[in-house]
């Protein structure tokens, strides 16, 4: 037994279910208390002073949704730093079968406690956990955005307007005002078209054509209730965005420094380090920082932050016989931004975008529509490894060139196997010839013969 004074709390939205066990001083047994508290805060307080009283040291809880929240907060303000809270992870923690009810829970809990066999989940700093609210937040709002802007191209659609045929981007400065004068009652196609800007201006034509349809005074009044709420996402946007701050860009001889603002200021240093990662920019890096944190203590080594990500290979292995399976589901917001920093990274001279390159053909290249995504999770695989070593040492990165995996092929040797390659698929003898010297004369003992 590692811990004798340890709580199992089973949480509900209405009640939590609290067992305490510890030692018996009279006799050589555990002694095991259970007690039901509702989840208002006052309950919750009350709840921790009941542990404080019994000398309870260790507390596990599962993460049932945003439930536990209050509770860890009310354990926190209670037991103080001395005590120790796990919350765990509720698929780790499986009851017997047929025998599930709150008070076994919570005694099934604290029993695993006791032993050793419950594992905390990671839980960033409060500086760090109010990054994460407002990033998170903010690719909310931008995916909302997109919605909203599907729905309005979806009401031109039915219109009978094509603006977003003609014009590469219907809510540029352009798009938006025609949109706006659509809504103000215009419906003259020459008009509208007069509204162009920049080389916009080169396709009049089309824009003339795109812009006769049957606007009507709804979808007039449709428009302008999308494009009100696109003004207010985008205010909201704006408002997050000023919130989290930036890391401050560095001064030129034309422009002076702009020094950080915001929450993210703190990790200024942390976000420069990361940002001389191929494919990944403040922004990646930030939202990098507010799910992971900057201390990389919490992970022993890479591969359990790639496992704790959730952007490791699966593994499922019986009678020596290794089996397909997908990776973990892990942090689904590290996995994405990582899978958009990969692709970025696809598109530099780099050791990232020559890896990129290598799986995608490895995985069956263009005429495999999966290849570029699994090429992506795996560049996103090595990047989150790369995020830990630079934040454990502190340097930035070193990148070891877009050549990295060719530079020790030996030419001779390569030149030989893709020969071989090239004779295999054309059924031709394939012979190298010198473009400074004479190109050596066909072999009449070989009637398919190649001079490359």
């Amino acid at each position: 037994m590692l811990y004798t004074h340890v709580a199992g709390i089973d949480v509900h939205k209405k009640q939590i279910t609290v067992t305490v066990r510890t030692p018996d001083p009279r006799r050589p047994v555990r002694r095991e208390k259970t007690r039901t508290f509702r989840t208002f805060y006052g309950d919750l307080l009350a709840m921790g002073s009941w542990l404080a009283e019994l000398g309870v040291t260790r507390v596990a809880m599962e993460s049932t949704g945003p439930y536990w929240w209050p509770v860890y907060a009310a354990l926190r303000e209670t037991g103080g730093l001395g005590l120790t809270i796990d919350v765990v992870n509720a698929a780790h923690v499986k009851a017997v079968p047929g025998r599930k009810t709150d008070v076994k829970d919570s005694q099934w809990l604290a029993r695993l406690l006791e032993v050793g066999l419950l594992r905390g989940s990671f839980l960033p700093p409060d500086d760090i956990r109010e990054i994460r609210d407002l990033t998170r937040y903010q690719t909310k709002l931008t995916e909302e955005r997109s919605r909203e802007k599907q729905r309005l191209l979806k009401v031109l659609e039915a219109a009978g307007i094509k603006l977003d045929v003609v014009a590469s981007d219907t809510f540029g400065v352009s798009g938006r005002a025609m949109l706006d004068a659509l809504v103000a009652g215009e419906r003259d196609p020459h008009v509208l078209a007069g509204l162009a800007r920049g080389v916009l201006r080169n396709k009049t034509d089309d824009l003339r054509l795109a812009l006769s349809g049957r606007f009507t005074t709804h979808h007039g009044q449709m428009i302008g209730f999308h494009l009100e709420r696109l003004d207010h996402l985008d205010q909201m946007i704006d408002q997050v965005k000023k919130k989290i701050g930036h890391a401050g860009v560095a001064g030129t001889s034309r422009r002076p420094a702009v020094a950080p603002t915001g929450l993210v200021a703190p990790f200024t240093a942390q976000i420069q380090l990361l940002s001389s990662i191929p494919g990944i920019s403040d922004r990646v890096a930030t939202v990098i920082i507010s799910e992971i944190g900057v201390d990389m203590s919490r992970f022993p080594s890479a591969k359990h932050l790639a496992a704790w990500a959730g952007l490791a290979p699966g593994n499922n292995e019986s009678a020596g016989r290794r089996r397909r399976a997908r990776h973990r589901k892990g942090n689904t917001h590290v996995q994405s931004i990582l899978i958009e920093a990969a692709l970025a990274a696809s598109r530099t001279r780099t050791r990232l975008g020559a890896r990129f390159h290598r799986l995608h053909r490895r995985f069956g290249g263009r005429a495999n529509n999966t290849a570029g995504k699994k090429a992506a999770f795996a560049v996103a695989h090595t990047l989150i490894k790369v995020i830990w070593a630079v934040l454990t040492s502190g340097q930035p990165y070193t990148d070891l060139g877009h050549d990295f995996y060719t530079r020790r092929i030996n030419p001779e040797h390569h030149t030989r196997r893709l020969i071989a390659q090239l004779e295999a698929i054309s059924g031709k003898k394939i012979i190298l010839a010198d473009h400074d010297g004479e190109p050596p004369r066909p072999d009449d003992s070989h009637g398919s013969e190649a001079a490359a």
